[in-house]
């Protein structure tokens, strides 16, 4: 932790001390209890709809303490889907966010072509591996 009980002109100064290292240690205790999780489900085809499920999985895993990562959900707001640079860029990019997650959580029966590449990135850095259904029951142990 990084607080120091001096202020900028040199006086010691508890009270803003006290503060400050309470600020740190709860910033570190969020750091360190939740879980960054990656939402692994369709986009292309169905994109309203999936979309639509997208959403629901990344309001299942808050509700299940995690905090998701839902690159489809993000990249599409700015990048056009359309535009085969631009939708590689997205790719590229949540992949680059999937390995800085701790398990990647897939929805759906269907695996997709971007879902299997998430996939096979995940099993090549040996990040953890959950299924659920549309409707979010776990499948498997």
């Amino acid at each position: 932790m990084g607080v120091n009980i001096y202020n900028s002109e040199g006086y010691v100064d508890p009270t803003a001390y006290e503060a400050l290292k309470n600020i740190d240690q709860e910033i570190y205790k969020l750091r360190e209890n939740k879980l960054i999780v990656f939402i692994c489900s369709p986009f292309a085809g169905d994109i309203a709809g999936n979309i639509k499920r997208a959403k629901s999985y990344g309001r299942f895993a808050v509700l299940e303490g995690v905090v998701p990562v839902i690159p489809h959900l993000m990249y599409p707001q700015f990048l056009v889907e359309d535009n085969l640079e631009e939708r590689q860029l997205g790719i590229e990019m949540g992949l680059i966010l999937l390995i800085k997650c701790r398990e990647v959580w897939v929805f759906g029966n269907q695996i997709s072509k971007g879902m299997a590449l998430e996939i096979n990135k995940a099993k090549k850095y040996s990040i953890p591996i959950k299924y659920f259904t549309t409707d979010c029951r776990r499948i498997g142990g």
